[in-house]
């Protein structure tokens, strides 16, 4: 099973076979406010995730979600004019659920009760810089791209710094 590496430092997201060895690497952006565990922190959190859910497999480039759903709207650019304080989930979900117990799983630090995701943007001019409420967000179609080559159950490690091609 393929699993991704999020590394904050570098907001970058790769994705990795069996063997580790890295086949995809796509620019991201994590939390404004860094990382954090805390249930309403609009931190990024850190450790080690699955991915639970996968949400919108045949969605258009650019669908929007509210509250995981699609809307039946596409997204453009006057959407955004429309509503500027909007974070506008698109394209694809992917829903993630912290593994640690009482780090990233449980209490008040439960990324999967926090509404943690992987998903597009609409800001993805901004893709690179830690920019989201959370949320590692992607452009649409990188997200499209990593939607099919990783499963419910896929591990999803959030670290700091990985370096360049250091793997586990």
């Amino acid at each position: 099973m393929n699993r991704v590496q999020i590394d904050v430092a570098q907001q970058r997201l790769s994705v990795l076979d069996e063997r580790g060895n890295m086949f995809a690497r796509y620019p991201v952006s994590t939390a404004l406010l860094g990382t954090g565990q805390q249930q309403g922190s609009f931190q990024t959190p850190l450790g080690r995730h699955v991915v639970a859910e996968k949400i919108g497999a045949g969605a258009p480039l650019y669908a929007v979600f509210r509250a995981r759903q699609l809307t039946g709207e596409i997204w453009t650019a006057a959407h955004s004019v429309a509503e500027p304080d909007r974070d506008w989930i698109l394209t694809r979900i992917l829903w993630l659920a912290g593994t640690e117990a009482g780090h990233n799983q449980g209490g008040d630090v439960d990324t999967f009760a926090r509404y943690i995701y992987i998903h597009g943007t609409s800001e993805e001019h901004l893709l690179g810089q830690p920019v989201s409420h959370g949320c590692i967000r992607m452009s649409n179609r990188d997200v499209m791209n990593l939607f099919d080559v990783i499963d419910v159950g896929s591990v999803v490690d959030v670290v700091m710094d990985q370096g360049d091609e250091r793997e586990e």
